[in-house]
């Protein structure tokens, strides 16, 4: 197989697309401008990454702190008060009051709580009640 240029006179110099100094200029133009948008791009990309890292961490503050709220009965017309409990019975039985001295309840507080002498709270607790 031949070449159709074969034969043909040859083509003068400088005729043949634009001149080489004119191509490499445009190469290194366009590969600046690739390079720009690159970074642009890049740059865009980071932003909008610390944007969502920002939303999404404000969401779990706000989710955090939803946790952490108290929740009301969703009334707000009843107004809440302290239960009155100075008529309910305590119940003072020896193993309660081991089992309370096992959990690491001292004996002053276990004759506050049960309103005992402390010398009660210790026979109590060594066995001779």
């Amino acid at each position: 197989m031949v070449d159709s240029s074969w034969g043909q006179p040859p083509a003068p110099r400088g005729e043949i697309g634009a001149p080489r100094g004119e191509r490499a200029a445009e190469r290194a133009r366009t590969a600046a401008e690739r390079i720009a948008a690159r970074a642009t791009a890049t740059g865009e990309r980071l932003a909008a990454r610390a944007a969502a890292r920002a939303r999404e961490a404000e969401e779990r503050e706000r989710a955090r702190a939803a946790a952490q709220r108290h929740r009301g009965s969703g009334r707000r017309d009843v107004v809440r008060e302290q239960r009155d409990t100075s008529g309910y019975a305590m119940v003072v039985d020896a193993a309660r009051i081991r089992a309370l001295a096992e959990r690491g309840a001292s004996v002053a507080g276990l004759a506050a709580v049960f309103g005992r002498a402390e010398e009660e709270i210790r026979r109590v607790l060594d066995g001779t009640d």
